[in-house]
Order: structure tokens, then C-alpha cells, then sequence
């Protein structure tokens, strides 16, 4: 029983990395056409992009193609940038272990629905410095929509989430204009609905701390100035991440300040 049950489990885990892995594959795709203003629905179909070549199915295969294809094109022999590798290794990896932290539950599919979202959000974000209202406003609908499952209460604390997230970027912006953009206070709208609002409150601060880590070292070797435009939506995506795989822990820490429990659907 022992065995087969250990057997199940790594099936499960490797399913969801699979399924991670195809679904960051179209993530990508999507997010690089909504960057080029071109469909990403309908009869689009993908194409290389030094060349321009239609992709058949054996070119699309999630990190396999990219793998057996030494990273290059089978028609023109041009490198295929790596984020395409990346955003299937990355969406699968993280899929196979938020399966693994919330096992099948709405936690998990509420978590994923996060992952998925934020990851577009920040693609979009690193390759044109624009985080798109309708993705961003969608993931708070969604996650609103499945907390519903737990009832008002749980609703109430999205609602809650939302306006925090919202608050506390609109805030910085109007304190000091120029350092952050809308775009941000909207991914928090759809971070903060979905995560509730004792989890928005790390997502916010792994978020910053994780961008003062990366940033700070940066403008010290003068590779980046203060006035230099920074996507943040990255690092409020990882924020995000971390939050879903610690939030309980932090919570129960900080419990005299904002309550024992982490609230639908965490525990």
C-alpha cells in the first residue's frame, strides 16, 4: 500500500508539472502576442520568431522541442530566445509544488489561478513595462469567484485583500509620482481578491523586500539610476509565490496583530 501509494504521488507530481509546463508554454505565447498587439485566439498559429515560419506540433512540445532542438530553430537555425524555456521549466516546477503544499483542494486551484495570472502579468510587465488592467482586474474576479465556495465571510476578506493591495500602491503613488505605475495598484487588486487580505499584507512585503534586494545592488555599481523605470511586477508575483508557501507559518506568528487564522481557503 505504502508503494503504491508513494507511485501515485510521484504521478500526480509529474502530471502537474507536465500540465505547469504546457500551460506556461501558452502563458508565454500569449503574453508575447498581446506585447505585438496581435491575436493570441482563433487561427493564430505560432510561428518562429527570426523567421517567421509556422511551428508544427513537434516544434511545440513544452521543453522537449526546446531541448532536443539545441534551443534553435529547425527551419532557420536561429536561437530561440529562452524564455520560452523558462516560462514552461518555471510554470511547471512551481505547479508540481503548489500541488504538492495544498494537494487537491480549492487552496489549490485558487493558487494556481495566482501563479498562472501573475506569471502573464509579469511577463508582459519585464518585456514592455505594462501590466494589463483586464488580466490583472481578472485574476481578483476569479479568485473572488472560487471564494465563494467558503461563503461571505471569505468573500468579504477578497474584497478586503483587494482594496489593501489597491490602497497601499495607490498610495505610494500619489506620495512620490513617477515610482511606481497603475499597473501595479491593479495586479494587487487581483492578487490581494484572490489571496485575502492577511495574506496580501506579506505578498506586499516579500514583494518589496525581494525588489530592494535585487535593485539596491544594482543602482550601488551604477548599472541602474533612481529615475530608471523598474518593472515591480515581478516581484510582487514572487511576493505572491512565497506568501502561498509560508502564508500559515506568518500568519500564526503574527497572530496577536492580525488574527489566528489565515482565512478561507488557507486553513
Amino acid at each position: 500500500m505504502e508503494l503504491n501509494a508513494g507511485l501515485n504521488g510521484i504521478m500526480v507530481i509529474v502530471a502537474a508539472f507536465v500540465g505547469g509546463a504546457c500551460i506556461g508554454s501558452f502563458i508565454n505565447a500569449t503574453a508575447m502576442r498581446t506585447v505585438a498587439e496581435k491575436k493570441w485566439w482563433g487561427n493564430e498559429r505560432s510561428v518562429c520568431d527570426t523567421c517567421g515560419h509556422e511551428l508544427c506540433a513537434r516544434d511545440l512540445v513544452p521543453i522537449l522541442s526546446y531541448s532536443l532542438l539545441g534551443g534553435k530553430c529547425r527551419y532557420c537555425g536561429a536561437k530561440i530566445g529562452i524564455r520560452h524555456f523558462a516560462a514552461e521549466i518555471i510554470s511547471g516546477l512551481l505547479t508540481a509544488a503548489l500541488a504538492v503544499r495544498w494537494g487537491p483542494s480549492l487552496a489549490l486551484a485558487l493558487s494556481l489561478v495566482i501563479l498562472w495570472l501573475s506569471l502573464f502579468n509579469s511577463m508582459t510587465d519585464m518585456e514592455n513595462g505594462f501590466i494589463y488592467d483586464v488580466p490583472a482586474v481578472a485574476l481578483g474576479i476569479v479568485g473572488l469567484g472560487l471564494r465563494l465556495a467558503g461563503g461571505w465571510p471569505a468573500v468579504l476578506e477578497g474584497i478586503l485583500g483587494a482594496a489593501l493591495g489597491f490602497g497601499f500602491i495607490a498610495l505610494i503613488i500619489l506620495i512620490k509620482p513617477g515610482g511606481m505605475g497603475w499597473g501595479d495598484a491593479m495586479l494587487m487588486i487581483g492578487i490581494g481578491g484572490a489571496v485575502g487580505w492577511k495574506y496580501c499584507i506579506f505578498c506586499l512585503y516579500f514583494g518589496f523586500l525581494i525588489g530592494g534586494i535585487v535593485i539596491l545592488p544594482l543602482m550601488l555599481k551604477k548599472k541602474l539610476k533612481r529615475k530608471d523605470a523598474v518593472p515591480l511586477g515581478p516581484f510582487l508575483a514572487i511576493g505572491s509565490l512565497l506568501t502561498l508557501f509560508t502564508g500559515n507559518v506568518l500568519v500564526s506568528r503574527f497572530a496577536a496583530l492580525i488574527g489566528s487564522y489565515p482565512g478561507w481557503p488557507w486553513g
